[in-house]
């Protein structure tokens, strides 16, 4: 399966104004409970950690749990403060890493 991040950012937005940022990261999850045809336990392979930063400062943080979905969606608010870059980064437990990054001008 192919691991896919998927991100919705306005993509204009007046200073100030309160936007919403959306998630979501198409994840083969694993909780560690099952057993594999040979009777052993597959490894726990989950999200961790979400993080969303705006012009390489962190603006958002999950840590996530056992309870998560296999692929978690996550929406949050931030607030318009100028034009730039937000970077959308998963960590699961096997080690990898996905990103996403999208823009959002702020125009008058």
């Amino acid at each position: 399966m192919t691991v896919t991040p998927k991100v919705k950012v306005p993509a204009r937005a007046k200073p100030g104004e309160v936007v919403m940022l959306r998630a979501m990261l198409k994840h083969p999850m694993e909780t560690g409970w099952r057993e594999n045809t040979a009777g052993e336990k597959v490894p726990r392979n989950r999200i961790h950690t979400f993080i969303c930063e705006f012009q390489d400062q962190e603006i958002f943080r999950a840590d996530l749990h056992s309870g998560v979905s296999a692929d978690p969606y996550l929406a949050f608010f931030t607030t318009a403060s100028a034009t730039g870059k937000f970077r959308f980064t998963w960590f699961e437990d096997g080690g990898n890493v996905y990103t996403k990054t999208a823009t959002m001008e702020v125009i008058q």
